[in-house]
């Protein structure tokens, strides 16, 4: 099925114990595609990705991933398939150098384009500091290795929890940028994110999520700010 999305989420509920953290969420994702989800904390944002990179519990039948039900699988499986994602926090292995951490990604061994060449042409200042302990790294330049590791994974689509967080709005605006031309490089991205407006100005779609379901959703220029502020704030 050609047209078929590359993901697709379909009534995913999600529970931590006793609570219901995701009720009936469905989204979609096509090839070539960067697609926002944007809302508050505590939305459900996180939890979505989580389950969909299989770190929270779903039924197999409620995440598809380029034609194969991938839900409850394995996380290493699921990398394995071509999906990779970079946690909120970049959670690096702070004694290693920034270039051991790269390579850790590539321990799935899939084939693909994606090398450690390819990865310091994309973010040259790691070139500079790959043989840098990633704790002596800025904020920018760990997420940069957070991004570099998951891509060493050779994936077909990127999960990016919270890109922004802590870091300079210059800085974010210099990551974003990567992440544009990572997708011109054939990889699709979910990206979760606060800042409204950066992630607008990089989607092609969003979703919009409150309380464990998704209040609008539609193309990033389709959407107006009234609309968006009704459906983020739920009023």
């Amino acid at each position: 099925m050609p047209d078929a999305p590359l993901l697709r989420v379909s009534a995913l509920k999600t529970y931590y114990g006793d609570f219901q953290a995701l009720y009936g969420v469905d989204i979609a994702v096509a090839r070539g595609q960067i697609v926002a989800i944007i809302g508050a904390n505590g939305a459900g944002k996180s939890t979505l990705l989580n389950a969909i990179a299989g770190l929270n519990a779903a039924p197999p039948s409620a995440i598809t991933f380029d034609g194969a039900d991938i839900g409850g699988e394995a996380p290493y499986s699921i990398v394995r398939r071509g999906l990779a994602l970079v946690p909120e926090g970049r959670r690096l292995f702070a004694s290693l150098t920034a270039e051991e951490n790269l390579l850790i990604g590539a321990h799935v061994k899939r084939a693909g384009a994606w090398t450690l060449q390819k990865i310091y042409q994309i973010f040259p200042a790691l070139s500079e500091r790959r043989d840098t302990p990633s704790r002596s790294l800025s904020g920018g330049q760990q997420q940069m290795v957070a991004i570099g590791r998951a891509l060493m994974s050779n994936p077909v689509l990127l999960l990016c929890d919270e890109l922004s967080l802590g870091l300079a709005p210059i800085v974010v605006k210099e990551i974003y940028a990567h992440i544009r031309t990572i997708a011109a490089n054939g990889v699709s991205a979910v990206i979760v994110e606060q800042d409204i407006q950066q992630a607008l100005r990089v989607a092609d779609y969003v979703y919009c999520m409150i309380e464990g379901r998704i209040a609008l959703e539609g193309p990033a220029k389709s959407l107006s700010r009234e609309a968006i502020a009704a459906a983020y704030f739920g009023v």
